[in-house]
Protein backbone atom coordinates (compact mmCIF):
# COMPACT_ATOMS: atom_id res chain seq x y z
CA UNK A 1 0.00 0.00 0.00
CA UNK A 2 1.57 3.58 -1.09
CA UNK A 3 2.43 5.78 1.51
CA UNK A 4 2.31 9.51 1.05
CA UNK A 5 5.72 10.56 -0.78
CA UNK A 6 6.95 7.20 0.48
CA UNK A 7 6.97 3.49 -1.66
CA UNK A 8 6.42 -0.22 -0.84
CA UNK A 9 9.30 -2.02 0.36
CA UNK A 10 9.36 -3.48 -3.33
CA UNK A 11 9.49 -0.19 -4.97
CA UNK A 12 12.23 1.01 -2.21
CA UNK A 13 14.31 -1.63 -2.83
CA UNK A 14 14.21 -0.65 -7.03
CA UNK A 15 14.52 2.95 -5.83
CA UNK A 16 18.15 2.42 -4.21
CA UNK A 17 19.13 -0.23 -6.81
CA UNK A 18 18.65 2.65 -9.51
CA UNK A 19 20.93 5.00 -7.16
CA UNK A 20 22.92 3.19 -6.49
CA UNK A 21 23.56 2.38 -10.00
CA UNK A 22 23.33 5.49 -11.35
CA UNK A 23 26.00 6.44 -9.20
CA UNK A 24 28.15 3.41 -10.27
CA UNK A 25 28.34 4.45 -13.97
CA UNK A 26 28.38 8.32 -14.03
CA UNK A 27 30.50 9.32 -16.63
CA UNK A 28 31.96 12.52 -18.36
CA UNK A 29 28.67 13.87 -20.72
CA UNK A 30 30.13 15.02 -24.10
CA UNK A 31 29.97 18.44 -24.85
CA UNK A 32 25.94 18.83 -26.38
CA UNK A 33 24.19 21.50 -28.03
CA UNK A 34 21.16 21.66 -25.66
CA UNK A 35 17.53 23.46 -27.30
CA UNK A 36 15.96 26.46 -25.80
CA UNK A 37 12.02 26.59 -26.32
CA UNK A 38 10.92 28.90 -29.26
CA UNK A 39 8.52 32.10 -28.59
CA UNK A 40 6.27 33.68 -30.95
CA UNK A 41 8.26 37.06 -32.15
CA UNK A 42 11.27 35.20 -32.63
CA UNK A 43 12.96 36.64 -35.73
CA UNK A 44 12.83 33.64 -37.59
CA UNK A 45 15.59 34.97 -40.98
CA UNK A 46 18.88 33.16 -40.92
CA UNK A 47 17.27 29.96 -39.12
CA UNK A 48 16.54 26.05 -40.60
CA UNK A 49 13.56 24.15 -39.92
CA UNK A 50 13.93 20.51 -39.30
CA UNK A 51 11.44 17.53 -37.80
CA UNK A 52 11.94 16.88 -33.89
CA UNK A 53 12.56 13.34 -33.70
CA UNK A 54 11.32 11.68 -30.80
CA UNK A 55 14.54 9.56 -30.29
CA UNK A 56 17.97 9.03 -28.34
CA UNK A 57 19.83 11.72 -28.56
CA UNK A 58 23.43 9.83 -29.43
CA UNK A 59 26.83 11.43 -30.01
CA UNK A 60 29.65 9.69 -32.12
CA UNK A 61 32.52 11.14 -31.21
CA UNK A 62 34.60 8.69 -34.20
CA UNK A 63 35.31 5.88 -32.25
CA UNK A 64 32.24 5.22 -30.21
CA UNK A 65 28.71 6.18 -29.98
CA UNK A 66 27.69 7.89 -26.49
CA UNK A 67 24.19 8.53 -24.89
CA UNK A 68 23.79 12.01 -23.59
CA UNK A 69 25.32 10.79 -19.96
CA UNK A 70 28.63 9.51 -21.49
CA UNK A 71 27.75 6.19 -21.50
CA UNK A 72 28.50 3.45 -24.76
CA UNK A 73 25.43 2.33 -26.58
CA UNK A 74 26.43 -1.13 -26.84
CA UNK A 75 25.58 -1.40 -30.52
CA UNK A 76 26.55 -4.26 -32.85
CA UNK A 77 30.05 -3.50 -34.45
CA UNK A 78 28.27 -3.63 -37.96
CA UNK A 79 25.57 -1.01 -36.63
CA UNK A 80 29.06 1.89 -36.76
CA UNK A 81 30.91 -0.01 -39.68
CA UNK A 82 31.58 2.70 -42.02
CA UNK A 83 30.82 5.56 -39.52
CA UNK A 84 33.27 8.35 -40.30
CA UNK A 85 36.05 9.40 -38.13
CA UNK A 86 34.38 12.76 -37.26
CA UNK A 87 32.03 13.42 -34.51
CA UNK A 88 28.31 13.48 -35.29
CA UNK A 89 25.57 15.32 -33.14
CA UNK A 90 22.28 13.41 -33.42
CA UNK A 91 19.36 10.63 -32.56
CA UNK A 92 19.03 6.85 -32.99
CA UNK A 93 15.76 6.55 -34.21
CA UNK A 94 13.21 3.80 -35.23
CA UNK A 95 10.12 6.41 -36.69
CA UNK A 96 7.75 8.32 -35.30
CA UNK A 97 5.63 7.08 -32.27
CA UNK A 98 8.27 3.98 -31.64
CA UNK A 99 10.36 5.84 -28.47
CA UNK A 100 9.40 2.69 -26.04
CA UNK A 101 10.61 0.28 -28.87
CA UNK A 102 14.00 2.15 -29.53
CA UNK A 103 14.48 2.70 -25.66
CA UNK A 104 13.90 -0.99 -24.85
CA UNK A 105 16.73 -1.62 -27.60
CA UNK A 106 19.14 0.66 -27.44
CA UNK A 107 19.70 0.44 -23.21
CA UNK A 108 20.01 -3.50 -23.87
CA UNK A 109 23.42 -4.81 -22.82
CA UNK A 110 23.53 -7.40 -25.50
CA UNK A 111 22.39 -5.76 -28.10
CA UNK A 112 19.42 -7.90 -30.42
CA UNK A 113 20.63 -7.63 -34.12
CA UNK A 114 16.89 -7.42 -35.51
CA UNK A 115 16.25 -4.17 -33.10
CA UNK A 116 19.01 -2.74 -34.02
CA UNK A 117 18.70 -3.06 -37.94
CA UNK A 118 15.14 -0.80 -37.99
CA UNK A 119 17.55 2.19 -36.20
CA UNK A 120 19.47 4.77 -37.57
CA UNK A 121 21.47 7.66 -36.42
CA UNK A 122 19.55 10.77 -37.66
CA UNK A 123 22.21 13.44 -37.80
CA UNK A 124 21.85 17.08 -37.31
CA UNK A 125 25.28 18.40 -36.59
CA UNK A 126 28.98 18.21 -36.91
CA UNK A 127 29.98 19.54 -33.35
CA UNK A 128 34.20 19.40 -34.39
CA UNK A 129 33.84 21.69 -37.54
CA UNK A 130 34.05 25.48 -36.60
CA UNK A 131 32.12 26.48 -39.38
CA UNK A 132 28.66 28.00 -38.72
CA UNK A 133 25.75 25.72 -38.77
CA UNK A 134 24.70 26.45 -42.95
CA UNK A 135 28.14 26.02 -43.76
CA UNK A 136 28.29 22.69 -41.35
CA UNK A 137 25.37 21.79 -43.08
CA UNK A 138 26.64 21.28 -46.34
CA UNK A 139 29.69 19.72 -44.68
CA UNK A 140 27.29 16.74 -43.54
CA UNK A 141 25.65 16.74 -47.13
CA UNK A 142 29.07 15.94 -48.94
CA UNK A 143 30.43 13.40 -45.76
CA UNK A 144 27.25 11.23 -45.24
CA UNK A 145 26.76 11.13 -49.12
CA UNK A 146 29.62 9.20 -49.90
CA UNK A 147 28.69 6.90 -46.42
CA UNK A 148 28.39 3.14 -47.18
CA UNK A 149 26.70 3.05 -43.91
CA UNK A 150 23.09 2.09 -44.89
CA UNK A 151 22.47 3.42 -40.80
CA UNK A 152 23.24 6.90 -41.21
CA UNK A 153 21.38 9.37 -42.65
CA UNK A 154 20.84 12.86 -42.25
CA UNK A 155 17.94 15.02 -41.00
CA UNK A 156 16.40 17.02 -43.78
CA UNK A 157 16.40 21.15 -43.26
CA UNK A 158 14.64 23.66 -44.85
CA UNK A 159 14.85 27.59 -44.42
CA UNK A 160 12.12 28.92 -41.98
CA UNK A 161 10.09 32.16 -43.63
CA UNK A 162 7.09 32.91 -41.25
CA UNK A 163 5.65 32.19 -37.68
CA UNK A 164 2.71 31.22 -39.97
CA UNK A 165 4.42 29.02 -42.51
CA UNK A 166 6.41 27.34 -39.08
CA UNK A 167 3.14 26.63 -37.35
CA UNK A 168 1.68 25.30 -40.60
CA UNK A 169 4.63 22.95 -40.13
CA UNK A 170 4.30 22.16 -36.90
CA UNK A 171 0.95 20.91 -37.92
CA UNK A 172 1.21 18.50 -40.36
CA UNK A 173 4.43 16.85 -38.44
CA UNK A 174 2.16 16.25 -35.36
CA UNK A 175 -0.31 15.26 -37.56
CA UNK A 176 1.78 12.97 -39.20
CA UNK A 177 2.93 11.35 -35.64
CA UNK A 178 5.86 13.24 -34.81
CA UNK A 179 6.75 14.93 -32.11
CA UNK A 180 7.56 18.91 -33.07
CA UNK A 181 10.07 20.49 -35.34
CA UNK A 182 13.48 22.50 -34.31
CA UNK A 183 15.17 25.64 -34.92
CA UNK A 184 18.68 26.04 -35.83
CA UNK A 185 20.36 29.64 -36.73
CA UNK A 186 22.65 29.10 -39.75
CA UNK A 187 25.53 32.00 -38.41
CA UNK A 188 25.52 29.80 -34.99
CA UNK A 189 28.97 27.47 -33.96
CA UNK A 190 28.44 24.48 -32.26
CA UNK A 191 28.68 25.06 -28.55
CA UNK A 192 27.57 23.27 -25.74
CA UNK A 193 25.00 23.92 -23.40
CA UNK A 194 21.70 25.48 -23.69
CA UNK A 195 21.41 28.40 -26.95
CA UNK A 196 19.06 30.77 -28.56
CA UNK A 197 21.07 29.49 -31.55
CA UNK A 198 18.91 25.94 -31.54
CA UNK A 199 14.97 25.89 -30.26
CA UNK A 200 12.36 23.32 -29.78
CA UNK A 201 8.84 23.94 -31.35
CA UNK A 202 5.62 22.12 -29.80
CA UNK A 203 2.38 22.77 -29.05
CA UNK A 204 2.88 21.96 -25.63
CA UNK A 205 6.07 22.57 -23.47
CA UNK A 206 8.15 19.35 -22.01
CA UNK A 207 10.51 18.97 -19.29
CA UNK A 208 12.05 16.55 -16.71
CA UNK A 209 12.15 16.09 -13.19
CA UNK A 210 13.04 13.93 -10.46
CA UNK A 211 10.17 11.09 -8.44
CA UNK A 212 10.35 11.92 -4.84
CA UNK A 213 7.06 10.64 -3.74
CA UNK A 214 3.98 8.72 -4.51
CA UNK A 215 0.58 10.22 -3.54
CA UNK A 216 -2.04 7.10 -2.99
CA UNK A 217 -5.12 7.70 -5.37
CA UNK A 218 -8.85 7.95 -4.07
CA UNK A 219 -12.18 6.56 -5.75
CA UNK A 220 -11.42 4.70 -8.65
CA UNK A 221 -7.91 5.23 -8.09
CA UNK A 222 -8.00 3.82 -4.24
CA UNK A 223 -5.26 1.53 -3.64
CA UNK A 224 -2.95 2.63 -6.18
CA UNK A 225 -1.31 5.90 -7.61
CA UNK A 226 -2.82 8.98 -7.44
CA UNK A 227 -0.09 11.18 -8.70
CA UNK A 228 3.40 12.11 -8.35
CA UNK A 229 5.27 13.93 -6.02
CA UNK A 230 8.40 15.64 -8.33
CA UNK A 231 11.32 17.73 -7.90
CA UNK A 232 12.77 19.98 -10.58
CA UNK A 233 16.36 20.76 -10.88
CA UNK A 234 15.76 24.23 -9.18
CA UNK A 235 14.19 22.09 -6.05
CA UNK A 236 10.75 23.35 -6.87
CA UNK A 237 8.25 20.47 -6.16
CA UNK A 238 4.88 19.45 -7.87
CA UNK A 239 2.68 17.09 -8.73
CA UNK A 240 1.89 15.18 -11.60
CA UNK A 241 -1.61 13.52 -11.18
CA UNK A 242 -2.98 12.68 -15.26
CA UNK A 243 -0.96 10.90 -17.92
CA UNK A 244 -0.72 7.50 -16.53
CA UNK A 245 -2.21 4.48 -18.00
CA UNK A 246 -3.69 1.95 -15.63
CA UNK A 247 -0.48 -0.18 -15.27
CA UNK A 248 1.26 3.23 -14.61
CA UNK A 249 -0.93 3.26 -11.56
CA UNK A 250 -0.40 0.16 -10.45
CA UNK A 251 3.20 0.05 -10.71
CA UNK A 252 4.49 3.84 -10.91
CA UNK A 253 7.88 5.02 -11.45
CA UNK A 254 10.37 4.19 -8.44
CA UNK A 255 11.99 6.95 -6.84
CA UNK A 256 15.21 8.43 -8.03
CA UNK A 257 13.25 7.94 -11.42
CA UNK A 258 13.57 10.73 -14.22
CA UNK A 259 10.08 11.59 -15.59
CA UNK A 260 9.19 13.59 -19.01
CA UNK A 261 5.88 15.73 -18.27
CA UNK A 262 4.23 18.25 -20.70
CA UNK A 263 2.85 21.53 -19.73
CA UNK A 264 0.97 24.87 -20.89
CA UNK A 265 2.75 27.45 -19.55
CA UNK A 266 3.21 28.33 -15.88
CA UNK A 267 1.07 29.36 -13.15
CA UNK A 268 2.04 32.34 -11.52
CA UNK A 269 3.96 31.15 -9.00
CA UNK A 270 6.23 29.59 -11.85
CA UNK A 271 5.21 26.12 -11.51
CA UNK A 272 4.08 24.06 -14.67
CA UNK A 273 0.32 24.48 -15.62
CA UNK A 274 -1.48 21.39 -16.36
CA UNK A 275 1.46 18.96 -15.51
CA UNK A 276 0.95 15.49 -17.47
CA UNK A 277 2.58 12.27 -17.49
CA UNK A 278 4.17 11.42 -20.43
CA UNK A 279 7.05 8.46 -20.09
CA UNK A 280 9.68 7.75 -17.88
CA UNK A 281 12.69 9.14 -19.16
CA UNK A 282 15.26 6.18 -19.06
CA UNK A 283 17.63 6.02 -22.57
CA UNK A 284 20.41 5.24 -20.83
CA UNK A 285 22.70 1.94 -22.37
CA UNK A 286 23.38 -0.97 -19.96
CA UNK A 287 26.40 -1.21 -18.52
CA UNK A 288 28.21 -3.42 -15.99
Amino acid sequence: MFKRYGLSPRLLVAAMMVAIGSTAIAQTPPPLLLAQTYQEGTELEGYWVSEKLDGVRAYWDGETLQSRQGNKFNAPDWFTEGFPEQPLDGELWMGRQRFAELSAAVRRYTPDAEEWRRIRLMVFDLPASEAPFSERLAQLERLLGDSPSPHLALIPQHRATTHEALMAELDRVVAAGGEGVMLHHGASRYRSGRSEDLLKVKRHQDAEAVVIGHVPGQGRHEGRLGALLVERDDGRRFRIGTGFSDAEREAPPALGTTVTYKYFGLTSTGLPRFASFLRIRDDEPAVQ
